[in-house]
Formats: structure tokens, C-alpha cells, sequence
């Protein structure tokens, strides 16, 4: 059996047990209870935990493969550039019981909760970046 990993906190000095896999998954399922605490906890105390978790760290390789290492935001445009980054549709400090959902369903229709994008595109739908203002060149005049 594979020793279960334990995280320390530095503000409450306690240890937060994250979840067991011992094995395949399958990406249909709901997360457990157990999991979402464990996800909670990431929140409120270090996000980084979260990205390094094997399960998370499991989804993201199997969407980067469904998409075929393409940006989908891109793909979208007829444009194809390599993904980078899996972006959780449902932000997983608002929707924690979805952060390692692939799927989810509103208003009866399946969605995908994370997709492939590449890093431009991920800062873009954050927001982070913001586009240039470029002025012409040379200025035209129409007199």
C-alpha cells in the first residue's frame, strides 16, 4: 500500500490527510466528501496543494488528452496551439464539489467544467491580461 500523504499548516498546525487512490478511477464519478474537504482545506489555507495533488494532477493529463494537447479557445477560432493549463469553467474556490469534475450539467445540458487552453487564452478568460491599444504605425488621412 502507498504511504497516504499529509500536509502540514503552518497557521493552525494541524494535518490534513488527503484522499487515497490506490488505483483507476473513473471520471464519471462525484467526489466524495472526503475530497471535498480536502479541497476546502486547500482553499483556505494553501491553493498550491491542490495543484499538486495526484488526483487533479490525474484529471488534468486525461483532459489535456480528450482535447488532444490543443487550446480550445483557439481551436474554436481555427487557430491550433498547444494547451498549457486546464481551466475549471466552475472556479474551484466558488465550486469546490466540482473541482475534479470534467463534466457537469446545467439546466439538463452536459457542459464541460475544465478545458484545454493555452496559457494566453487561460490569462485572457481570468482576465489578467489585458489587450494592447496599438495606434497605427503611420496615421491615415482621408482629406
Amino acid at each position: 500500500m502507498v504511504p497516504v500523504p499529509f500536509v502540514t499548516t503552518a497557521r493552525k498546525h494541524s494535518l490534513i490527510k488527503a484522499p487515497e487512490y490506490p488505483g483507476p478511477f473513473s471520471l464519471e464519478d462525484t467526489m466524495t466528501q472526503q475530497e471535498i474537504e480536502y479541497v476546502q482545506a486547500c482553499i483556505r489555507e494553501d491553493i498550491h496543494r491542490f495543484y499538486i495533488w495526484g488526483p487533479w494532477k490525474r484529471i488534468r493529463k486525461e483532459v489535456l488528452r480528450m482535447d488532444h494537447g490543443e487550446c480550445q479557445r483557439c481551436k474554436a477560432k481555427k487557430k491550433y496551439t498547444k494547451a498549457t493549463t486546464v481551466h475549471h469553467v466552475n472556479y474551484v474556490k466558488k465550486h469546490r464539489e466540482m473541482a475534479l469534475e470534467i463534466w457537469y450539467e446545467w439546466h439538463g445540458v452536459r457542459k464541460r467544467n475544465l478545458i484545454s487552453l493555452c496559457h494566453d487564452c487561460h490569462e485572457a478568460v481570468h482576465g489578467y491580461r489585458k489587450p494592447e491599444e496599438k495606434k497605427p504605425l503611420t496615421e491615415e488621412r482621408w482629406d
